[in-house]
């Protein structure tokens, strides 16, 4: 490795180590992808293959579900046999050509619908598989940057959750600007593309540097190969055909779920059979199975926290399309405004450019220094070429007139960066007064059902086909935030925390499947989102008036009832463990029972389960990532 310079060792001790910054831009670009990807997803399946609504909730849970499962694998492989750099550059090699593959079912479910669907499903196998070997070995190794004592960690932790969100945020807005138009499904294909493109970056950027900056304190490389890891599970070949394998066993595993539904009854297994193990286990302490106890009813009610959450990409994304007044005929800028922000923009770009020449200045950091100033160069060039682009064609103006229903997606990390900051503040503000690990997760569930009481007060009222103010929608993603920054802190950490050493892997398993049993719940849920707008419109093309039907003003005739079920337009509500949903609010307002209640039988049982904890110290400041 070149010699490190004098310069180069006194600027790092000053601030945070240059692959921070490598792992942080490495993340930013799969969130990108991941959650761009997702934000249209539940559209296409719906909009261009067609699927009906229950099945696309169903297939998009059980593929959620097997994104969170995945990790537990991906993991293990990476630290017993690949390294997590190798496992980071083939995970996301894999994903890249998931986004290919579904690109090309974008391009073909018109002429070819079998062959589309075929791509469909590989296209999720591959994007399930490349996340279980991408996700778990990024995170892992911005802690191994520092030394353990190192006060900049917690920092650093935050610095990447921005990352996270900042992808997060960015993904929806660009592949929903780009694949999202009212009466274009094949224009779908060009977000799986986009995001393929934020894959691919990821992985060149990981590629280029992992080796020369993500380091340790004594500057070796991190996430290198196990020095025991056998050879021939590293050729070229057999990488291939192991990935091939997987993916076809997550293929088959989504398509076996939407025949059979055997993923919510194999997670629910998993719930009852481990426990079970654990404590029939006669080496365990009673304090040590006390802990256990609080494991397993933390995992329980997170369940509930998702199941509900995740409504994002499912449910709330068909009332975004279809109840969501999305008209923006106020939203104009004017050019001058955007030459303005511009001139500014490339002022900021310019002492960026600057900095960069500077703190990069040392031979050892020539490549880096030559990237970072070519993509200013070119983010430049685009600012420069949008405002030619505007002046020549003579607008004064420039506006959109309705916005895309993928776009209320990027609210959740949107808000994440605007609220984190001050409940980090407050809840160092608070010291040992502020609410225990508990507490905070029954905080959470609550602000959750608040949020769903919000939205649900918004369509109280309201017939199919009415849509209602933007307000509604994004009030309650804040709420939502709000609960998410009060139950996330706790996570992997908490696990780590109460495990007994014998069996902290096997409960940090039972951690990803109470998020995995969370998504597919969500997805099980967003089944019963009672017919709308889209319904009440395909009926009228076909000269059927369902919103009589739906508002119960009229009884379906058994010929009408056939055309119906032929055109697979659903006529009747749904009802989940008895509780019947006769419209939107009845829908919503389930989620508010469900996360108040939750809420409150976890407040009730606060104290008993901090007593069993046997030691509560405060809580971690910063979120965990998503």
């Amino acid at each position: 490795m070149p010699e490190i310079t004098k310069q180069q060792e006194t600027f790092s001790q000053k601030s945070h180590p240059k692959g921070l910054y490598i792992l942080f831009a490495t993340e930013m670009w799969e969130r990108f992808n991941f959650y761009g990807m997702r934000s249209i997803l539940i559209l296409f399946m719906t909009e261009a293959l067609l699927f009906r609504k229950d099945f696309a909730s169903n297939l998009y849970g059980s593929y959620i579900s097997l994104v969170y499962l995945t990790p537990l694998l991906g993991g293990f492989i990476a630290d017993r046999y690949w390294g997590n750099s190798r496992s980071i550059i083939a995970g996301g090699l894999v994903m890249a050509a998931g986004e290919c593959v579904l690109f090309c079912c974008g391009t073909v479910y018109h002429s070819a619908p079998h062959l589309a669907t075929f791509l469909f499903f590989t296209g999720l196998g591959l994007m399930i598989t490349g996340n279980g070997f991408f996700k778990p070995n990024i995170s892992s190794l911005v802690g191994q940057l520092y030394p353990k004592t190192d006060t900049r960690k917690d920092a650093a932790y935050t610095i990447f959750y921005m990352g996270i969100n900042t992808g997060g945020m960015l993904g929806p807005l660009i592949c929903g600007l780009v694949g999202e138009r009212d009466g274009h499904p094949e224009d779908f294909r060009w977000a799986f593309l986009v995001g393929g493109i934020g894959m691919i970056i990821s992985v060149v950027v990981q590629l280029l540097f992992q080796h020369k900056y993500v380091v340790d304190p004594e500057k070796k490389p991190l996430g290198t190969i196990p020095p025991n890891a056998p050879k021939t599970l590293l050729s070229p070949i057999l990488t291939v055909f192991g990935f091939a394998l997987l993916a076809s066993v997550f293929i088959g595993l989504l398509y076996m779920d939407t025949r059979i539904n055997f993923l919510f009854f194999l997670l629910t297994a998993c719930f009852l059979l481990v426990p079970t193990v654990i404590f029939l286990d006669k080496t365990l302490t009673k304090v040590e199975k006390d802990k256990v106890i609080v494991i397993f009813v933390i995992c329980f009610f997170v369940i509930f926290f998702w199941g509900a959450f995740e409504q994002a990409g499912a449910s709330l994304t068909f009332f975004a399309k279809e109840q969501t007044d999305r008209h923006t005929p106020w939203l104009k800028v004017p050019v001058w405004a955007i030459a303005g922000i511009s001139a500014l923009v490339l002022w900021y770009i310019v002492n960026l450019y600057k900095k960069a020449a500077k703190n990069l200045a040392s031979a050892f950091d020539k490549q880096l220094r030559l990237t970072v100033h070519g993509l200013l160069l070119v983010f430049g060039a685009a600012i420069l070429a949008l405002n030619v682009y505007l002046f020549s064609t003579g607008k004064t103006v420039v506006g959109m007139d309705e916005i895309p229903a993928s776009w209320f997606q990027s609210l959740n990390s949107a808000f994440v960066v605007l609220f984190a900051p001050f409940f980090a503040w407050l809840w160092t503000k608070l010291g040992k007064k502020q609410p225990s690990s508990i507490t905070k997760t029954a905080i959470g569930l609550f602000m959750l059902g608040m949020g769903y009481l919000w939205i649900g007060r918004g369509v109280d009222n309201v017939l199919p086909g009415i849509q209602v103010s933007m307000i509604w929608l994004t009030g309650m993603y804040a709420l939502h935030t709000t609960g998410e920054l009060c139950l996330s802190p706790i996570g992997m950490s908490l696990v780590n925390k109460l495990s007994p050493l014998k069996y902290s892997s096997l409960l940090m398993a039972i951690w990803f499947t109470a998020n995995a049993f969370g998504n597919k719940l969500a997805g099980v849920l967003s089944a019963v989102y009672p017919p709308g707008a889209a319904e009440v419109k395909s009926a009228k093309d076909n000269g059927i008036d369902l919103a009589t039907i739906l508002a119960n003003k009229s009884t379906p005739s058994p010929e009408i009832a056939t055309q119906l079920n032929k055109l697979q337009i659903p006529y009747q509500f749904k009802t989940f463990l008895g509780y019947h949903i006769d419209n939107l609010y009845d829908f919503f307002m389930l989620f508010v029972f469900m996360a108040v209640i939750a809420s409150i039988v976890l407040f009730v049982f606060s104290r008993k389960l901090r007593n069993m904890m046997h030691d509560d110290a405060p809580a971690a400041t910063t979120p965990s990532a998503p």
